[in-house]
């Protein structure tokens, strides 16, 4: 059957629809009936369909009577498209993985429940408070922990933080559900559920175990010392490239393997989840579905948000401004591979040894990683939330180079860039759209300051004390300078010169 005439008589993805789809894909072999939802995951996007539901269907096919099944919540009123596609679908889903030989598609299955918490708030709340959920998982993005990155403190005037504790029983943010819910499991005797972050943080569980306490305390000092001393907040690496969904891929799904889906997932064959086996309600025996437990997380999270995240900046912010769309086209730029490769190095020297990882192995397989051409990943979701993204992801190794007295000459590279990405147009002339939530004040200060990068550097929310590291200033200013006169590619081709 060609992909024209599979288009033409595409099945509409649903429970009912499954048996049919199984000579096209494959489907859940298990009765989702049966499985009960010990898992509530709070950020129902690509990446968590990509990757832990993936894992969870994976481990129904050997536990077909779970009970970790995934109640998905969306908290934002951004989030009532995934409700309207994952109701009409019966939460299934497909998920597509793309690699440069070919492409392979499943039904999953491991979601069978969306709850849509702007619709009903208690709902959510008491399906958290519920003694059947034993761990509730995030991926709220970085800028959803309330956490600012100069001081490590919790942003308590944040406006939705001032909210959920002015009206405790009809939060909107993540703290106020989850303190909500404990209250209520406390109040009835039961114990608290774990709570794991699967959001690209390092130390991501140590994070909102801060965070989280802290908001509880000001609710209430008891309860929060009841959180701190009885809920388990593992640390976790996640990883998966899983580019945003497009509408030619809603289109690829149909032609290719005739599913009608309102909404799939695409995502590079690489995966990995290591977790810190922390639990303090139970957990699913994952590791039969290669998840890696493990007494300490944080070299994983090191290699993983060192190398491959900060690297995903420099490409994004040095991309766009050389005019590129996606990663794979920017990766073909050798000027850019070859800043990659100079970054990784440069990092490298402050990364912890990690178990049974070969690192010049694992940089190699992220240069592919990227290269992969049919992994479309945008420019534009790799650069995005750099406020969130650029503190933690780039200013530790900063940080750690500056104490080690060695070179920074990529790191603050991708710093220039941002800069320069934040003044709102590439090197052509054309605009940039600048997606943060501090938008506002970054294009402004990138605007007056231009070619100078104190305006920038002042903002201590970000860079805390790293405005007072002449060397720092001075990289960062160099770079920024060039980039302003010369262009990117220009200022790569003298950088990569001087590193020949």
């Amino acid at each position: 059957m060609n992909s024209n005439t599979k288009a033409e008589s595409a099945i509409k993805l649903n429970e009912a629809s499954l048996s049919r789809l199984a000579n096209h894909v494959r489907v859940p072999q298990y009765d989702r009936h049966h499985i009960t939802n010990g898992i509530i995951h709070i950020g129902v996007g690509g990446f968590h369909r990509a990757h832990q539901a993936l894992y969870l269907d994976q481990y129904f096919h050997q536990n077909p009577n779970s009970d970790w099944g995934i109640c998905g919540v969306g908290l934002l009123e951004f989030d009532q498209r995934m409700r309207d596609a994952l109701s009409s679908q019966d939460c299934l889903y497909t998920l597509v993985e793309r690699s440069p030989e070919s492409d392979n598609a499943r039904v999953i299955g491991a979601i069978t429940q969306y709850r849509f918490a702007p619709d009903d708030r208690q709902a959510v709340i008491d399906a958290m408070a519920d003694p059947e959920c034993r761990i509730v998982t995030l991926t709220v993005t970085e800028g959803g922990y309330y956490y600012i990155e100069g001081s490590g403190e919790f942003d308590v005037n944040h406006p939705t933080i001032q909210y959920d504790l002015q009206h405790p029983d009809q939060p909107i943010g993540v703290y106020g559900f989850l303190t909500a819910a404990l209250d209520q499991r406390r109040k009835n005797g039961l114990a608290p559920f774990t709570v794991l972050s699967c959001d690209n943080l390092q130390g991501n569980g140590n994070i909102v175990k801060k965070m989280l306490t802290t908001f509880a305390e000001l609710r209430d000092p008891e309860l929060g010392r009841w959180i701190a001393d009885h809920v388990a907040f593992p640390n976790c690496m996640v990883d998966r490239i899983t580019p945003a969904t497009t509408p030619s891929d809603i289109e690829m799904v149909k032609e290719q393997f005739g599913i009608e889906d309102a909404w799939p997932v695409v995502a590079e064959p690489f995966l990995q989840w290591v977790v810190e086996d922390k639990f303090c309600a139970g957990r699913p025996d994952l590791e039969t579905v290669g998840v890696q437990f493990t007494d300490d997380v944080h070299p994983y999270e090191m290699m993983k948000i060192r190398l491959l995240n900060a690297s995903h900046l420099l490409i994004g912010y040095l991309g766009t401004l050389m005019g590129y769309s996606y990663v794979h086209e920017t990766m073909a730029d050798p000027l850019i591979r070859q800043a990659v490769e100079q970054l990784m190095e440069e990092v490298t020297p402050t990364l912890q040894p990690v178990a049974g990882i070969d690192l010049d192995q694992y940089k190699r397989t992220l240069i592919e990683r990227f290269a992969n051409p049919k992994i479309r990943d945008q420019l534009p979701r790799v650069s995005l939330n750099g406020s969130a993204k650029v503190p933690k992801w780039v200013l530790s190794s900063v940080r750690d180079k500056l104490r080690q007295d060695s070179t920074i000459d990529y790191l603050s590279l991708t710093i220039a860039a941002w800069f320069r990405y934040l003044n709102g147009q590439d090197d052509q002339s054309k605009p940039i759209s600048v997606d943060d939530p501090m938008a506002e004040i970054l294009t402004q200060r990138a605007q007056s300051g231009g070619a100078d990068p104190s305006p920038l550097l002042s903002l201590s929310e970000l860079f805390g004390d790293l405005s007072q590291s002449s060397r720092f200033v001075e990289a960062v200013t160099n770079h920024l300078g060039n980039l302003y006169q010369a262009g990117a590619k220009a200022t790569l081709t003298q950088l990569l010169q001087v590193h020949k």
